[in-house]
């Protein structure tokens, strides 16, 4: 018999046939499986499950007609098994299945992690004197990511020829259906701005607190997931994302640490956290202006995109509508960066 934690009403598969491919392929789950969904705003639907003492994670690509190469989970699958093992700490990859079969749609396995995933910059369960060790270890990790030796992995099938930040700034300044004239300006900008240096790296694509596991009560990363935007690219792409997303985002906006003072919070101001990257990295590259701007754009985009959904009557969440509206609020920050540098 296969229970369920939550409820059958959440589980889109059939739990049966998830037991008997488990019996199946790696004798377990005989005396009974536990399904438990998790993370209902995910964008690949995610399930906890345990059998007997084996605790998974199941990341399955969502029904339903998709565009072409979105909820790539076959992807998300061979960037674990290339970096597991490496300095990378990452949840061990198990098995990934490519049809419909078992659950649905393509789906694949990894270990369950013992930890605890932050969802508030300021770390407030956190003792005043501990929490920029939290941050130190996430900057450390990051550079551990960029230090991985991808030339030497599967993952060499994923780099492309040319320009990475030439593609992504055509990409992010794509499909706005408002202020075009801030947009083309930014744009404009980035082109006559784009850095000589273009070494690439393995780039995660959204590293942020929400996405690590740190060990219980430990400034130690037990994993790192979400690999949907994995890809590779310039590093410092990844440390300007998290600018753009903590730093330079305040609480009210999307729990970012915009405005608050840091030095009584105990945390570390960005300027810190670079050098904390910076002392870690191997690649010797230093953030600019250019990384910054680029960051807000993308992070503008993203937020663009939730509006467009959101008017499209296709949101995945009860507040698309407000937060669809930040895009403008990051458009500007990145134009009021390109008028600092004139």
């Amino acid at each position: 018999m296969t229970d369920t934690a939550t409820g059958l009403t959440e589980i889109d598969f059939d739990p049966a046939r998830l037991q008997a491919w488990l019996v199946e392929t790696m004798g377990i789950g005989a005396n009974g499986v536990t399904i438990e969904r998790v993370g209902g705003g995910q964008s690949n639907p995610t399930y906890f499950v345990t059998a007997g003492a084996r605790r998974m994670v199941l990341r399955k690509r969502p029904g339903g007609t998709l565009a072409p190469g979105a909820h790539d989970v076959g992807r998300e699958f061979r960037i674990l098994r290339a970096l597991y093992g490496t300095d990378v700490p990452l949840p061990e990859p198990i098995a990934y299945r490519d049809d419909d079969a078992v659950v649905g749609t393509a789906f694949y396995m990894m270990g369950r992690l013992d930890g605890e995933v932050f969802h508030d910059a300021t770390l407030p369960n956190i003792p005043l004197d501990q929490r920029r060790g939290y941050y130190r270890e996430l900057a450390k990790v990051l550079a551990a990511i960029h230090a991985v030796d991808w030339q030497s992995t599967e993952l060499v099938s994923m780099a492309r020829p040319g320009s990475f930040l030439a593609r992504q700034v055509s990409r992010w300044g794509r499909g706005w259906t408002l202020a075009q004239d801030k947009v083309a300006a930014v744009v404009a900008w980035l082109e006559d701005a784009l850095p000589a240096d273009d070494t690439l790296s393995i780039v995660h694509g959204d590293y942020k607190l929400t996405n690590v596991i740190y060990r219980a009560e430990e400034p130690k990363i037990a994993g790192v997931f979400d690999w949907e935007l994995c890809t590779i690219g310039d590093p410092l792409s990844d440390l300007a994302h998290i600018w753009s997303f903590v730093w330079d985002t305040a609480p009210n906006e999307y729990g970012g640490l915009r405005g608050l003072d840091l030095t009584a919070l105990g945390l570390p101001t960005f300027e810190e956290f670079v050098a904390d990257y910076d002392a870690a990295a191997t690649h010797g590259r230093r953030l600019t202006r250019f990384h910054l701007v680029f960051a807000h754009l993308r992070t503008a985009g993203i937020f663009h995109g939730i509006r467009q959904r959101a008017a499209a009557g296709n949101a995945a969440a009860a507040n698309a509508d407000e937060k669809g509206e930040l895009d403008l609020v990051y458009l500007q920050r990145a134009l009021d960066l390109v008028h600092a540098a004139e």
